[in-house]
């Protein structure tokens, strides 16, 4: 079963947090198979043996599949004597003795991408702090897939053509802005610095003496090149009102411009807007 490589990365990355945030010493998880309705357990944090490793489970077996298929957190206190659960999996689980163990499904666009983990080597009602925090892990996850998906997304649609000079320029303004206004959000290098090269597919070359942008100043005149009043700016970008205006004068300094329309004029002259 070939698992998703994304989730994979994203969850091996949120295991440490994952225990942090619960006291649990024991956390693991996997992603799902593309089209498929099993979750292979690939990643492991605490464990003290391989008997988890790749183990394969499937949707509505078990404690993790049973939180698939129910799309919820789920908890037992005694894994092998649970009744709420089937027990193909007792066998593993108990060679890493593991007793009380929670699940939460990793759940973006009403599809589950894979499964969270966490675990205590003795029998005990898993409290809330474990709970809580086991769901906010999971959450951080899904925010961040969600980030790379619609980032994949929004290079797919743009690697088919570049629109010409004018033909639907509008299109390509508000995907321009979309594009810079993810870019922070995503923590893998690689897939920053493809979409930051992709905004430089949409702008013409610049030209020589261009003004020195900083990267803030950039994305603030790029959504008000779009039409965006300073308060939908700051809402797009997470900062706040006061902070766009101080972006948006420093830009129009730089480009000479005295008002909004003619530092957005000026930035596209200048190469650095489409």
């Amino acid at each position: 079963m070939a698992a998703d490589a994304v989730a994979t990365a994203e969850i091996r990355g949120a295991l440490a947090g994952l225990r942090r945030a619960t006291g649990l010493p024991v956390a693991f998880g996997g992603a799902v198979g593309p089209g498929a309705a099993q979750i292979r357990i690939s990643e492991l944090s605490g464990t003290a043996t391989a008997a988890l490793r790749s183990l394969v489970v499937t949707s509505g077996t078990g404690l993790g599949g049973r939180a698939v298929a129910l799309g919820r957190a789920c908890a037992v206190p005694d894994y092998s004597r649970s009744r709420r659960i089937s027990h193909e999996y007792d066998a593993p689980v108990a060679a890493e003795g593991l007793r009380s163990v929670l699940a939460v499904p990793l759940v973006v666009g009403h599809r589950v991408r894979g499964v969270l983990y966490g675990a205590l080597r003795t029998a005990q009602p898993l409290g809330d702090r474990a709970l809580g925090g086991a769901v906010a892990a999971a959450r951080e996850v899904e925010r961040a897939l969600a980030v790379r998906d619609e980032a994949r997304g929004l290079l797919a649609a743009l690697r088919p053509a570049v629109p010409e000079p004018g033909a639907g320029q509008e299109h390509v303004r508000e995907a321009h802005a979309a594009l810079r206004a993810l870019a922070p959000r995503i923590a893998d290098p690689e897939l920053r610095a493809e979409l930051l090269a992709a905004c430089a597919l949409l702008t013409a070359p610049a030209s020589q003496g261009s003004p020195a942008l900083a990267p803030r100043e950039l994305d603030v005149l790029t959504w008000v090149a779009t039409g965006a009043t300073n308060a939908a700016v700051a809402d797009r970008l997470g900062l706040r009102p006061e902070t766009v205006k101080g972006y948006l004068r420093a830009a129009m300094r730089k480009l000479g411009a005295h008002t909004r329309g003619e530092a957005v004029t000026a930035a596209r002259r200048a190469g650095v807007l489409p």
